[in-house]
């Protein structure tokens, strides 16, 4: 709807994971690197995890693209599976035909990774949203790893999920496949500059002629809203143009990016309850708790110097007659304690 109005050629914001709009950040410049040493050096388990939107699944996408002819390769994206199921898509996949049962999965699978093997070719797995998997199929997955020679990997196996997988795998009773997992990595979001430099380079790979169609206000704006996360940008940013579109505005503000978060129910992780409030003076940022700690401090120290100076410019008659005072005091008190 907008495309002409910003003259673009394509939608730069779609949520789709389409590889040829993945911006490679340091961090997924790495993820991408681990997933290729995976096949190249036939590392058997891989894991990648990183937080709901951080762009897991199109640096699987990524990597589909650039896989030789000779990997043969499986994408699981829904794993919520029967084991039954589970051994079916394996077949249907790797092209095994009809399978019966887990007994002649085995075999078939078995004589289909050697004659692979024979062929100099690489039979890879990808699980998307491993965290879903149950217990039983995790096992499954394990077991599948044990199918090597003594020099090699028959299969390579890509775990993608969420930070909570991470966890799961950390379960005493998961630690045969903890053992197995031969790389580790976490994705994270992307930082303010890597935001503006995200934005700016959808832009121009949908066509844009113009790349400052978002000011520095509205790129501040949507790494606020979003925390860096591919998915927030890409919803702000996609409902922006679409805004900036119906009220004839070529440039997109901070006041827009408001509104759009807003009508979305995004809201800045700053005001979340689960992080302090700050107190800013001159640039630098302290917690509310670490300034109240202070001035009580502070207050203290300054009322027993101003004692102590008050009392020792008292002459003795003076101090004795204080000292006899806090005596009464003292004496009285106990009788009204007993």
């Amino acid at each position: 709807m907008y495309l002409t109005f910003y003259n673009l050629k394509r939608e730069p914001f779609s949520l789709s994971p389409d590889h040829n709009f993945l911006y490679l950040s340091e961090v997924h410049k790495e993820g991408l690197a681990h997933l290729r040493y995976c096949l190249i050096r036939q590392r058997g388990f891989v894991l990648i995890t990183g937080e709901v939107g951080t762009g897991k699944t199109t640096l699987i996408h990524a990597l589909l693209a650039q896989v030789p002819q000779k990997v043969k390769t499986v994408f699981i994206s829904n794993p919520s599976l029967k084991r039954d199921e589970f051994f079916e898509l394996l077949a249907h996949g790797f092209g095994l035909g009809v399978v019966g049962n887990k007994g002649q999965f085995i075999i078939k699978f078995t004589q289909f990774l050697e004659e692979a093997q024979k062929r100099g070719e690489h039979v890879l797995l990808i699980i998307d949203e491993a965290h879903c998997l149950s217990p039983d199929i995790l096992e499954e997955i394990r077991l599948l790893s044990n199918l090597e020679t003594p020099n090699v990997k028959l299969i390579s196996i890509i775990l993608v999920g969420q930070p909570e997988f991470k966890e799961i795998i950390e379960n005493p009773k998961n630690r045969a496949l903890r053992q197995r997992i031969s790389l580790f990595f976490s994705l994270r979001p992307l930082s303010r500059q890597e935001t503006a430099d995200y934005i700016r380079f959808r832009l121009m790979k949908a066509g844009a002629k113009d790349l400052a169609i978002f000011s520095e206000t509205a790129l501040d704006s949507i790494f606020l809203f979003s925390q860096g996360v591919p998915r927030l940008i890409n919803k702000l940013a996609d409902h922006a143009l679409l805004t900036g579109f119906v009220k004839e505005v070529k440039y997109i503000d901070d006041k827009i990016i408001k509104e759009c978060a807003k009508e979305a129910g995004i809201v800045p992780s700053d005001s979340s309850n689960d992080r302090p409030h700050v107190a800013v003076k001159k640039g630098r940022i302290f917690s509310s708790k670490l300034v109240a700690k202070f001035f009580v401090a502070f207050s203290i120290v300054a009322t027993i110097s101003s004692f102590l100076l008050w009392y020792f410019v008292l002459d003795p008659e003076e101090k004795r007659q204080i000292m006899d005072l806090c005596n009464k005091i003292i004496f009285q008190g106990k009788l009204w304690g007993k």
